[in-house]
């Protein structure tokens, strides 16, 4: 590889950076974009390693390499690309400045950090490890190797799916074989050390040893012995580290000790929980997290002394066999070539030297061009920043989102501020404002301040970066919220492209943008197309992620929804039934795409004309979403909506009236009058009037729809027409002949005049 340099004729190598067991880091230059990339190389196997073992590893490089490429998370590496050049698998990620925790521990002769500087990595890495269990992503071979501490105090996880490449084969009878290293064993879980299963609780246990040891500057069973390790991890309880450094905060201690525990049901259930127990514990003993240097300048020397008692090991893993303990689990840095160790990831700098020029800042000297000066953010700033950014996402996903809108735009305005309008940081808030718009109905507003920030990251990133492709996607979905969907289509047909281009076919995000180019298609009326690129987007997503992912089962449901477009209803049915089923399974059956996916089981079966079953269905929905969400869910109405049709299928039009009656009161109460949901209710209402023979009342009804109607989508709108069409028709039932013959005439006029091509 050394001696190729160019790869695909794009990555030029520019320097080795790291070498380990599984390949080499070099910084190299993307000649496509003009910037400085890390690019990451599988070490290719020779020929006494077993041929079913390499192509396993290789297959699961790649798929595990597009997962990696997925994550977009301040805290986790960015990965631009991957590939196979002349037989080597590579990826490609952002070059970062700054050092892994374990070099820094080396750096300063294993002396803890400072606490705050503790408590402050333990927050963003919490905050990561949220955001990618809960993509489904499990890092499994968390260790201060793979936590990066950039100059500006972002921490970063390293390595997500590569780490996962030996764990997700039969590690316990082919890696020994293979030579292989599985790496030190200081920050194991009892679940991986007995080869059960593993899950995102074992991170939070990993993560829990790599605090203790920069807490205290010594693993929790800092042993000699590979085989005490395991045994220690498996069956002993670790000391609290404020036995070794009783400066700690007592919260701390909690927490970490928390982590730890053998059982995963004794951990924090997850890592949002574990952040809050962590801010929750900064807010309560603050006084102990005074300010510190930089861990660059660790001061106060603290070294524990081995005190641990070498106990006779029970069984093991025959894999354990071959671990070595390493030296007190960290890396080393090669002062004499000038590389970082074996597994020391991306150390040097992150640049962006290349990028175009901005419009001229205010206060800028126009004699001289030079831009005033920008005061140099502190890293606790910065971090503060992250912090707020990050609650505010979560707020968005509590559906809070005009207190979500509020926090970004605060947070936008202090990083323009700080670091620049074209900052990826600032830019990322600004995205996060388009999407509190998008959801808060203000559609047109969302639009622009998503071509804004396209436009900015285009400036600083690129016109193919993955954070650029975002924000164009954002602008197609919102165009398509306006009604625009022809130039929606176009938005999204380009960045397909440039996604493909870029990423390739299989690209869980090339996916993601052809699953919303297939709902496009539906809104365009073209539900034929729409079918064949939603099924096609399924099978790929089922072959790379799994047949049960989200995303998979995601696009299925599009499937059965243009099914049922095309009339194809015991298609869409038996897909709905598949949909809900696996969602039950891997999401639990109270979840909202769950319940999605059985409300439409029951749509398709009414459509069908099996509306006994249907009634039995919306029945047991209904309870289930009032008792999930409420009585005025929405979605606990729209149930209630489909059993009160299925009722008047089934002929008993006294239920079916007072259920849509007691509907649409609801609805006008929460939703208002002229609500498409409040004059469906209210037409439903009619209906079963008009079945009751009670025709004076339902005229009242189907007058009100249609007067809701005019106003809501204008007189000639074909929704209107039809309501004053039933209104006729009632007329017609109450002998008021004159008057409705007079109505079907102008009805048929103004479908005339509609019909005639504009001139």
């Amino acid at each position: 590889m050394a001696d190729t340099r160019l790869i695909q004729s794009r990555y030029r190598l520019l320097d080795l950076i790291g070498r380990g067991g599984m390949g080499e880091v070099w910084r190299a230059r993307d000649e496509s974009l003009g910037r400085l990339v890390a690019v990451k190389c599988l070490k290719p196997m020779g020929p006494q390693h077993d041929k079913a073992f390499t192509r396993i590893l290789r297959e699961r490089f790649r798929r595990e390499a597009r997962v990696a490429a997925s994550l977009q998370h301040r805290g986790v590496t960015v990965v631009h690309d991957f590939g196979e050049h002349e037989g080597v698998l590579y990826l490609v990620m952002e070059l970062l400045d700054g050092h892994n925790l374990s070099q820094l521990l080396e750096e300063n002769q294993q002396r803890p950090f400072p606490v705050d500087h503790v408590v402050d990595i333990a927050e963003q890495v919490a905050d990561a490890l949220g955001y990618t269990h809960r993509q489904g992503i499990v890092h499994r071979d968390l260790k201060p190797a793979n936590i990066m501490l950039l100059t500006d105090g972002t921490v970063k996880i390293c390595d997500f799916g590569i780490a996962r490449l030996g764990h997700d084969i039969n590690v316990t009878s082919r890696l020994t074989t293979t030579g292989i290293a599985m790496g030190t064993p200081h920050y194991m879980s009892p679940e991986q050390i007995g080869g059960k299963d593993v899950d995102h609780r074992s991170d939070l246990y990993s993560l829990g040893c790599v605090l203790y040891e920069i807490a205290t500057g010594v693993p929790p069973f800092d042993l000699a012995d590979p085989w005490a390790i395991l045994v220690g991890h498996r069956d002993t309880q670790p000391e609290p580290p404020r036995t070794h450094r009783a400066e700690l905060p007592g919260f701390f201690d909690r927490v970490v000790l928390d982590l730890l525990a053998k059982a995963p049901d004794e951990r924090p259930a997850d890592a949002s929980d574990l952040r809050r127990r962590i801010t929750l514990g900064r807010s309560g003993e603050h006084e102990t997290l005074g300010p510190s240097p930089l861990p660059t300048g660790i001061a106060g020397a603290y070294r524990t002394p081995e005190s641990a008692v070498r106990r006779p090991a029970p069984e093991l893993p025959p894999w354990a066999r071959n671990m070595t303990s390493g030296s007190q689990a960290t890396g080393s840095l090669n002062r004499g070539t000038g590389l970082p160790g074996p597994a020391a990831g991306l150390t040097v700098r992150w640049t962006t030297a290349t990028r175009a020029a901005t419009a001229t800042p205010p206060g800028t000297d126009r004699s001289t061009g030079v831009p005033p000066a920008r005061p140099a953010p502190t890293p606790e700033l910065l971090a503060g920043l992250a912090g707020r950014h990050s609650s505010a996402i979560d707020l968005g996903r509590l559906g809070r989102w005009e207190e979500a809108g509020d926090v970004h735009r605060a947070v936008a305005a202090q990083r323009e501020s700080l670091l620049g309008p074209d900052h990826p940081d600032t830019l990322a808030s600004r995205h996060e404002i388009g999407l509190t718009l998008s959801r808060t109905g203000r559609a047109a507003d969302a639009l622009r301040e998503f071509g804004q920030v396209a436009a900015g990251r285009e400036r600083t990133l690129g016109p193919d970066h993955p954070q650029t492709l975002a924000a164009r996607q954002e602008t197609a979905h919102v165009l398509g919220q306006l009604g625009r969907h022809f130039e929606s289509h176009q938005v999204y047909a380009a960045v397909l492209a440039a996604r493909e281009r870029s990423m390739g076919p299989d690209h869980p995000e090339t996916l993601r943008c052809r699953h919303h180019l297939a709902l496009n298609l539906t809104r365009l009326g073209r539900p034929e197309e729409s079918w064949q690129l939603a099924r096609q987007v399924a099978d790929d997503r089922a072959r790379l992620l799994g047949a049960t992912h989200p995303d998979t089962l995601a696009t299925r449901y599009e499937v059965a929804y243009t099914l049922g477009r095309l009339g194809r209803w015991a298609e869409a049915l038996e897909t709905y039934q598949d949909v809900a089923r696996a969602r039950a399974a891997t999401l639990g059956p109270d979840h909202p795409g769950t319940l999605a996916a059985r409300y439409e089981a029951g749509i398709s079966l009414g459509r069908l004309g099996r509306s006994a079953e249907a009634l039995e269905l919306f029945r047991t929905l209904v309870a289930d979403r009032t008792r999930v969400g409420g009585p005025s869910d929405a979605e606990t109405l729209r149930a209630r909506h489909g059993l009160g049709v299925n009722l008047g299928r089934m002929g008993h039009w006294e239920e079916a009236v007072t259920e849509a009656r007691e509907v649409c009161a609801i609805r006008e109460s929460t939703l208002g009058p002229d609500h498409p949901d409040t004059v469906l209710s209210r037409r439903e209402v009619a209906v079963a009037l008009g079945w009751l023979g009670r025709w004076a009342e339902a005229l009242v009804a189907y007058r009100q729809v249609a007067e809701a109607r005019g106003r809501g989508l204008g007189p000639d709108h074909p929704e209107t027409l039809a309501a004053r069409h039933d209104e006729a028709h009632c007329l017609d039932r109450l002998g008021r002949k004159e008057e409705s013959a007079e109505l079907f005439r102008t009805l048929a006029a103004q479908r005339a005049q509609n019909a005639l091509p504009p001139h």
